[in-house]
C-alpha cells in the first residue's frame, strides 16, 4: 500500500467536531450559516477604524450545509462521506478528495477539530 493511501485512509478515519461556543443557524432551504466573532486586538481596531462587523456570517453551499449537522463527536469522516454519497450520489465524486480538502479547510479556518 502506497504512503499516500495510507495517510488518506488514517485522515479519513478522523473524527470531527464543532469548534466550542461557534454558533451557526440554518434557513428554511436548509442552508447553515456560521456565526464567527471577530476577536482579538487586530480585529478591534478593523472594527472600531475601518468598521468592520464584531460578527462574520460564513454561509456554506450545499455541500457544507448538509454536512455541517453530521459533525456530532461520534461519526468519522468515512461514515459522513457514506451519507454524504447515499444523499447526492454522483453528484458529490470525487467524494473523498472533496472531503479532505473540506475538512482541511474547516479546521484551517478553526470550524472544527480533528480527532
Amino acid at each position: 500500500m502506497s504512503k499516500k493511501k495510507v495517510i488518506e485512509e488514517n485522515f479519513l478515519d478522523k473524527i470531527p467536531t464543532h469548534k466550542e461556543g461557534l454558533a451557526f443557524s440554518t434557513d428554511d432551504n436548509g442552508i447553515v450559516t456560521l456565526e464567527m466573532e471577530n476577536t482579538g486586538v487586530v480585529n478591534k481596531i478593523a472594527q472600531v477604524v475601518l468598521r468592520k462587523p464584531k460578527i462574520s456570517y460564513i454561509h456554506l453551499e450545499e455541500f457544507g450545509s448538509f454536512i455541517w449537522p453530521l459533525i456530532d463527536g461520534k461519526k468519522n469522516i468515512c461514515e459522513i462521506g457514506e451519507l454524504v454519497e447515499e444523499h447526492f450520489g454522483e453528484k458529490a465524486h470525487p467524494l473523498y478528495e472533496r472531503l479532505a480538502t473540506y475538512f482541511q479547510i474547516l479546521e484551517r479556518y478553526g470550524f472544527v477539530t480533528l480527532r
